[in-house]
Formats: structure tokens, C-alpha cells, sequence
């Protein structure tokens, strides 16, 4: 369990002056307090969209060994990352250079490996379904065989966190609690991210990340020291700084399908550091299984008068059908493995 007390991840909060809400996963199963949690849980994703977790009961030696092999990774020689490039992959896994991947078609300031749920690749008959192709293997540096050990682990800690906040999110809503357990009981489609930030000096180098929504259902976000994550709210971008101890968590667009717009999935960017500085940081995102639909959930009407509705960019439209969802997100950003796997289909045309 977590070395940190209620108290002491209280007082770095205040240290920190969070621009977040700061969530208490250890709250949904103390009854004298679980009423509030749901209360403040509600507010954290409906008005805002992000907060920092805390109480998430992940080992701090977990911690330290994927800070350790995602920075020994990003340390291999240039062309021992190239060897397991994502552009090798149909299933869009795998190394992604420098300005490789693309947000809203403007190049990120940010190298990567992308790493899924370890699965055989699927039978693909010539009348599937294109997002069939998304599951497969993941690709593995031969020169670093405990990245495979660590980040496998790390994923599935981070899911069964993930599924606990999920299943709190419908009991917030008045649901049963595994009301959106139907969006993950097949095979998982999980994704997890290592990431590394280099610094730059130029203005035009200042997007780490561009500002974009989450597709999946719930982000969780370990950052290092340095900051650079923001968030928009009410049309100004606020800085969210690293919190020692804590997962930054924030909303997909799955879930706002899924609640009609009641939770809101929010804006959000990386800005890169100043030259001389790197930041790392490893995102886990909880995605739905391939197959299915998105559920819509019968809210109670106090809370279904507040539903907004899901927003859609009219240059990135959400589906409902959750295969085609993630492959249209995948074939935007990462049109070289678009290109060559993909060549007969566009973001709008892959079912």
C-alpha cells in the first residue's frame, strides 16, 4: 500500500496549492464517509473533469521501478528505439519518435512507446471490420527485457485501480456498480504510454501535446517533477503540477457518451519544459473492449436534467460503436502506420 497517510497527502496538497480536486479513492469503502466522496466525485468530473487521486494503494516500489525502466528505455541508442517503431505495427504499438504522432495534425515535442494488453493478433476475414486489426502484440526492445515485466504490471495495477473508480463513478450516478462493467468484460483494450518531454527554447516547439480530449474512459497519469500539464477551464488554461503521491485522472469522451454529457470530458495539453530540462511522464488509459456499443445510462432525472448532451468536434466526431471510435483516434494521429496498414480507409471511414 501507499507509504503516505491521509494526512500527509493532505498537507502536500496544501503545499502544492492544487488547481485540481484532490479525490480519496480509500473513502468509497469507508462508510462514514463514502456519501461525500460521491458528492465530491461528481463535482470532480462533472465541473472540472480532472483531480489528482490519492489513496489509490499503488506500491511506491512499483513507482520507482517504471520511473526506472521508462527512463533506461528512453536511454537505449536511437536505433534500438527505431528497431520496434510503431510504423511497423498494424496494431499501433510500439516506439513513436520525436514529432512523429500528431494532435489535431500539428506535430508533438514528444518520443513514446505505446504498450497494449498483451494479445494474439485477431483472424482478419476480408468482410471484418477494419478496428479488428487493433488487436495484436506489443513490440519489446531485445536489450531491455524488464521493460516487458514491469509495464505489464504497472497495467494491470493501474487497471484494477481504474475499474474501482469506475465502478465508483456509477455508484455516484445512482447506478448499480457495475452498471459499466459491460464497456470492459471482454478482451481488454487497454493502453499505456511512456513518454519523454525534451526541452526546447523555440516558441514553435512548445507543444508537447496538443490540446485534445481523451477518447477512452479514464485517464490516469503519473507525472514527474516538472510541470507542463493544463487543463482549460471556463476558457483559460490552468496549470495541474505534479503532486507527490498522486495520479492525475481525468475523464474520456466514452464516459460523457455514456452519461449523455453529465461527465464531461475536458480539454487538455502539455506544454514542453525550457531547454535543459526533460519531463516524463506515463499515462495509463482505460479504453473499452473493441466490441459493443456505448451504453447510455438511465440517470435519475435530478441528475439527467444536468446532461448537456455529448460535444462533438465536427472534424472529429464521436462513434458509438467503440471499435471504429479508437481506430478513427489512432489513424488521426499516426498517419504513417495509417499508410501503410491502412491505405483503403480515412478517420471517417473505418467500419
Amino acid at each position: 500500500m501507499m507509504t503516505n497517510k491521509r494526512r500527509g497527502a493532505t498537507a502536500s496538497a496544501s503545499r502544492k496549492q492544487p488547481t485540481l480536486p484532490v479525490i480519496d479513492l480509500r473513502d468509497f469503502t469507508c462508510m462514514d464517509r463514502r456519501q461525500d466522496f460521491l458528492a465530491n466525485l461528481r463535482h470532480a468530473a462533472r465541473d472540472v473533469g480532472f483531480f489528482y487521486l490519492v489513496g489509490h494503494g499503488v506500491d511506491d516500489t512499483l513507482i520507482q521501478q517504471i520511473w526506472q525502466v521508462s527512463r533506461r528505455f528512453f536511454a537505449l541508442p536511437q536505433a534500438e528505439k527505431n528497431a520496434i517503431s510503431m510504423a511497423n505495427s498494424p496494431h499501433f504499438r510500439g516506439y513513436t519518435q520525436l514529432g512523429h504522432e500528431l494532435t489535431r495534425g500539428v506535430p508533438d515535442r514528444r518520443e513514446q512507446i505505446d504498450i497494449g494488453a498483451e494479445l494474439p493478433a485477431l483472424e482478419i476475414s476480408p468482410d471484418a471490420p477494419a478496428w479488428r486489426r487493433l488487436q495484436g502484440p506489443n513490440q519489446w526492445p531485445s536489450r531491455l527485457p524488464e521493460l516487458r515485466e514491469v509495464t505489464l504490471e504497472w497495467s494491470a495495477t493501474l487497471r484494477s485501480v481504474a475499474i474501482q473508480l469506475l465502478r465508483a463513478f456509477s455508484v455516484a450516478l445512482e447506478q448499480p456498480e457495475e452498471a459499466l462493467d459491460g464497456l470492459i468484460d471482454k478482451a481488454p483494450a487497454q493502453l499505456l504510454k511512456l513518454i519523454r518531454y525534451p526541452g526546447s527554447h523555440q516558441a514553435h516547439e512548445r507543444q508537447g501535446v496538443g490540446p485534445h480530449k481523451d477518447a477512452g474512459i479514464l485517464t490516469l497519469l503519473l507525472q514527474d517533477e516538472h510541470p507542463g500539464l493544463q487543463v482549460k477551464r471556463n476558457g483559460e488554461w490552468l496549470d495541474a503540477p505534479p503532486m507527490p503521491g498522486a495520479l492525475v485522472v481525468n475523464i474520456g469522451e466514452i464516459l460523457e457518451l455514456a452519461t449523455n454529457g453529465y461527465l464531461r470530458a475536458t480539454l487538455h495539453r502539455v506544454l514542453v519544459p525550457d531547454a535543459g530540462v526533460t519531463r516524463y511522464s506515463i499515462g495509463y488509459f482505460l479504453s473499452p473492449s473493441l466490441e459493443g456499443s456505448v451504453p447510455l445510462l438511465p440517470l435519475p432525472e435530478h441528475l439527467a436534467k444536468d446532461a448537456l448532451g455529448p460535444e462533438s468536434d465536427p472534424d472529429n466526431p464521436l462513434f458509438r460503436d467503440i471499435g471504429a471510435n479508437a481506430l478513427k483516434g489512432r489513424l488521426r494521429s499516426h498517419p504513417d502506420v495509417a499508410e501503410r496498414f491502412y491505405p483503403d480507409l480515412s478517420s471517417h471511414s473505418v467500419s
